[in-house]
C-alpha cells in the first residue's frame, strides 16, 4: 500500500478445500507467466487463516509431494485486501466461487475475473469477465484456459497439481458419482498426454482421498472447520460443513451436543448443517445431512427447504437422531453435492 503497488489476487472459497487451492495457485501463475508487460503483482490467496491449513488433509498431502512448502503460499490473514481495495490498488479473480460472503461485500467492485462450475446465482455486469461452465472440477476450466494460453506455461509440477485435483474432484472420472463431465476427461487425458511421466490415475485417487477422509485424531470442532462453507442472511449465520465420516458414527462422538454448541456460539451462528459422504469400491456416494439449531423454528425452516426441494429434489429420509435438536437424513438423491444444496439453504434464509 505504500508503495503503490497493484495487486491482483486469485482467490477460491472460503472452504479453501484442493480445487479452490490449486485453481488459486495455477491461475495465478499462468496470469504471472503469460502477462504481456509487469503490471500488477499476480498473487494467489488461500482463502482461510494458516492456522487453518493443516485441516486441509489432501491439499497438505499434494503440496508436499510435489514439492511446495507451506511457507511459499499466503493465506487470507496475511494479507489486507480491504486496505489494498481501499488504496485503490486491488484487482480479484474469483476461482470455484462467484459470490462473495457478506464479510466480503465490499470488496465485490474489485471482482475482475470469474472462474466457477456452480449454478450462476447472480449476474455480474461488464467489465467483469464471466466463465460458469457445468464442469465436474474448477480446475478443469483453469486447465482449459492454460492450454489455450502461449505454449510453454504449462509445467510439470502445475500438470500434476491440476491432473490430481480434477482426479478427486470427479471420483477418479467415475460415471456413478455423477461429478464427471467430458471436458474434465479430455483435460486429464491432454495433461497426461502432454507429460507422460504424470503418475496412474487410480494410484493419484487413491492417495488423495485416503488423505482428504483421513480424520484421526480430529477434535469435533476440527471437522467442521475442514470443510466449511458460511451463509448469511440479515438475521442468521449458518455454516455447512462437509463432515469426511458417516453421519451415525459422527452423531455417536462423546460430548458431541456441547461441542456443537460451542461450537456455534463461539463464532456467532445459529445452527449447523452437517453433510456426510463416503463411497463403496464402485465409487458410489453414500450422502446423508443433518441439521442442527437450538431455535426450533429454524431448524424448521432449513429442514423444510432441503425436505420440499425441487431443483434438485434432495429424496431425504428421516434418519433416528440422539437428540432432539438435531434432524438426521439419508439423501437419496446421492449425486446431489454441497454446491447444488447450497443455493436451497440461501434461498430459504
Amino acid at each position: 500500500i505504500q508503495r503503490r503497488q497493484e495487486i491482483h489476487v486469485v482467490m477460491g472459497n472460503e472452504a479453501c478445500d484442493l480445487d479452490s487451492t490449486v485453481s488459486a495457485l495455477a491461475l495465478a501463475y499462468f496470469l504471472a507467466q503469460s502477462a504481456p508487460a509487469p503490471g500488477a503483482a499476480v498473487v494467489p490467496v488461500l482463502n482461510i487463516p494458516r492456522a487453518d491449513f493443516a485441516l486441509r488433509t489432501e491439499t497438505t498431502f499434494l503440496l508436499r509431494d510435489r514439492g511446495i512448502p507451506a511457507a511459499s503460499l499466503i493465506f487470507r490473514d496475511e494479507i489486507d485486501l480491504g486496505g489494498l481495495h481501499h488504496a485503490g490498488l486491488l484487482s480479484l479473480t474469483l476461482v470455484d466461487h462467484h459470490v462473495l460472503p457478506g464479510a466480503d461485500a465490499a470488496l465485490e467492485e474489485a471482482v475482475v475475473e470469474v472462474l466457477d462450475h456452480r449454478p450462476l446465482e447472480r449476474d455480474r455486469g461488464a467489465p467483469c469477465q464471466v466463465t460458469v461452465e457445468p464442469v465436474g472440477s474448477c480446475a478443469t476450466l483453469v486447465t482449459e484456459r492454460i492450454l489455450q494460453g502461449p505454449p510453454g506455461v504449462l509445467d510439470a509440477t502445475t500438470a500434476a497439481l491440476l491432473h490430481g485435483t480434477i482426479l478427486l474432484d470427479c471420483i477418479n472420472l467415475s460415471p456413478a458419482a455423477g461429478k464427471v463431465t467430458p471436458r474434465d476427461v479430455a483435460c486429464v487425458s491432454l495433461l497426461e498426454e502432454r507429460f507422460p511421466e504424470l503418475p496412474a490415475r487410480d494410484a493419484v485417487f487413491r492417495a488423495l482421498q485416503a488423505a482428504k477422509f483421513d480424520v484421526t485424531g480430529l477434535t469435533t470442532e476440527q471437522m467442521l472447520r475442514k470443510d466449511l462453507k458460511v451463509l448469511s442472511s440479515d438475521e442468521v449465520v449458518v455454516p455447512i460443513s462437509g463432515v469426511f465420516e458417516d453421519l451415525e458414527t459422527f452423531l455417536r462422538r462423546p460430548g458431541l451436543l456441547q461441542d456443537l454448541e460451542a461450537f456455534c456460539q463461539g463464532r456467532g451462528y445459529a445452527g449447523l448443517v452437517a453433510m456426510t459422504v463416503s463411497f463403496n469400491e464402485r465409487h458410489e456416494p453414500t450422502r446423508k445431512i443433518a441439521v442442527y439449531s437450538r431455535q426450533e423454528p429454524l431448524r424448521g425452516t432449513l429442514c423444510r427447504a432441503l425436505e420440499e426441494a425441487t431443483t434438485p429434489s434432495l429424496l431425504l429420509q428421516p434418519l433416528p437422531s440422539p437428540w432432539p435438536c438435531v434432524a438426521a437424513y439419508a439423501q437419496g438423491n446421492a449425486v446431489a453435492a454441497r454446491k447444488k444444496v447450497l443455493p436451497i439453504l440461501r434461498a430459504a434464509l
